[in-house]
């Protein structure tokens, strides 16, 4: 079971380079997969009565191209797999070239592949939940060939950048918003190869490169909490880790060009 959603790429979706911030892009995909989740009967509204919630594990997106304000993508989304406690949902973005044009017609830019759990917001940890009737008939199968986001490794010895959070970092889980984090971490350093690729990029056209960003989130963090940002530029792959105030890993990523 498939399902697909169309956007227009505002002026306010873009960044300094004229194309989709990759934060904006992945507010798309939490966007997509709570619309699915209310229409198919599992999403918040269901699941908060029940101190339930859903959170993001882990999000893998590959993009060979970044839209610019006007053009049209199409996300198409569906369930992979509900198992171990974890739902694995699939994404492929699609550039529309008018808001006429046939399917044939739309030119795949891009590729995501998330991991999701449920909540339990009363005792902060993983549910188990997937036997429950409301998600009979929900996976549709296919499976994407695409890892899942690793793991980061530790960079015990690379620059840090103090980061508090804030109220505006908050959703209503009560805890820093996924996007927040990712946020938090291009702030904190952002890749000058992967500005470079996107001012490099014409409308409506591929790159020779693409971009791959990995997110693994480890732990929450809360309102007013003191983090920091380390962080690690090799090249063709910048390493990211957000620690908490602690000294725990609370979300890693990575940043990778592939050619």
């Amino acid at each position: 079971m498939k399902y697909t959603y169309e956007y227009t790429i505002r002026y306010q979706d873009v960044d300094d380079t004229k194309h989709l911030r990759w934060v904006a892009l992945e507010e798309f995909m939490l966007e997509v997969a709570g619309t699915v989740a209310d229409e198919l009967g599992f999403g918040i509204a269901v699941l908060h009565p029940r101190e339930l919630t859903w959170i993001l594990t882990h999000l893998a997106i590959r993009m060979s191209y970044m839209p610019m304000p006007q053009e049209r993508i199409v996300i198409e989304t569906w369930i992979e797999q509900n198992a171990h406690m974890l739902s694995t949902r699939d994404y492929r973005i699609y550039l529309k070239p008018s808001s006429d044009s046939s399917r044939e017609q739309w030119r795949l830019i891009g590729e995501c592949k998330s991991v999701w759990a449920v909540l339990d917001m009363e005792k902060r940890e993983i549910a188990n939940v997937f036997d429950d009737p409301i998600f009979d008939g929900c996976v549709d199968g296919e499976v994407l060939p695409m890892p899942r986001a690793a793991r980061a490794i530790a960079l015990p010895d690379a620059p840090r950048v103090p980061y508090t959070i804030r109220y505006s970092d908050l959703d209503y889980n009560r805890h820093c918003n996924s996007c927040k984090y990712l946020q938090a971490l291009l702030d904190a350093y952002l890749p000058t190869a992967l500005t470079a690729w996107q001012l490099s990029q014409a409308p409506a056209t591929n790159s020779q490169e693409s971009w791959r960003l990995d997110i693994h989130y480890s732990r929450e963090v809360y309102a007013g909490e003191q983090t920091s940002i380390a962080y690690q530029d090799e090249g063709d792959i910048i390493r990211y880790q957000l620690l908490n105030a602690e000294g725990l890993t609370s979300c890693s990523a990575t940043l990778a060009v592939s050619r």
